[in-house]
């Protein structure tokens, strides 16, 4: 039996539910998921291995910048067009509750210039009547830019043995990139400081989770259930500590306590996990 490869691009705006999806269709967590703008700030792959097939699904930062000339958004940028550029097929995916017809054309229209086949999944469709779908569909078809529709729910697990048939038909004979027991091409270190920065998002507000770095110092497996992890929590202004921090340290507990308990449902292990608030270039 030979090999098959394909690798798929997952672009949307910011929560159509592209980490969800992802986090579904691989069977475990390995992309972080949150209403905040842009928790995706790189593309994260998660392989799915089917029988002789190997799919790649990128996940991308959230397409809300697409045009910007913000320094820390044109990162964002290059992240979705280099994904764009390295996938074989385009997974556009539609938060169905926040259709816009408009904003979809002009997206869509810019991506298809690089001629590679666009497929759109219809996320959150046990929230909406399926008769306004269907209404889309015909709208979006007519511009023939769209090689297939597929109506998902990514948090339910609906829809989605479609999209992998779909996925396996249009794969390539190729050797596989991945190994067979390899799920993410991001290790365990990366994963714990996502769940960390995940939690910032949860527990702070306005543009502070955005401002921080998250480093992993040691890493440390005590035995086989136990895990000692020491991270920092880099800053750049001197503010954001009492912020972070909160009144008597009760801030950082919760950041503190929610990391540990998403990396404890990650890894399978008891996970003993220490921050520090550091102020970069301090003297």
């Amino acid at each position: 039996m030979k090999s098959r490869i394909l690798n798929v691009g997952f672009i949307g705006k910011t929560n159509a539910g592209k980490s969800t999806l992802l986090n579904s269709l691989i069977g475990e967590k390995i992309s972080i998921e949150n209403k905040k703008i842009n928790t995706t700030l790189e593309s994260i792959a998660g392989i799915l291995n089917v029988k002789d097939t190997q799919i790649i699904f990128y996940d991308t930062p959230g397409l809300n910048f697409f045009k910007t000339k913000n320094i820390i958004h044109k990162k964002l940028k290059i992240e979705i067009w280099e994904t764009i550029n390295t996938v074989d097929l385009i997974m556009f995916i539609i938060d169905v509750t926040q259709y816009n017809y408009n904003s979809i054309i002009k997206d869509i229209k810019k991506i298809s210039e690089v001629k590679k086949p666009i497929i759109i999944a219809f996320n959150k469709v046990d929230l909406i009547n399926k008769d306004s779908i269907l209404a889309y569909i015909k709208q979006l078809d007519k511009i023939n830019l769209i090689d297939d529709f597929f109506l998902i729910s990514a948090k339910y697990k609906k829809g989605l043995n479609s999209l992998i048939k779909y996925f396996i038909s249009s794969s390539k004979l190729s050797s596989w990139k991945y190994k067979l027991d390899e799920i993410t091409d991001k290790d365990d270190i990366f994963i714990t400081s996502e769940c960390t920065r995940n939690a910032l998002l949860k527990y702070l507000h306005k543009e502070v989770p955005y401002k921080v770095i998250i480093k992993n110092k040691s890493y440390k497996i005590i035995n086989k259930r136990n895990i000692k992890i020491k991270q920092t929590i880099e800053i750049s202004n001197l503010r954001y500590k009492s912020i972070i921090l909160g009144k008597n340290g009760a801030t950082i507990k919760k950041i503190r306590e929610s990391s540990q308990k998403e990396i404890e449902n990650i890894l399978k292990s008891k996970i003993h996990l220490y921050l520090e608030v550091v102020l970069l270039n301090a003297k």
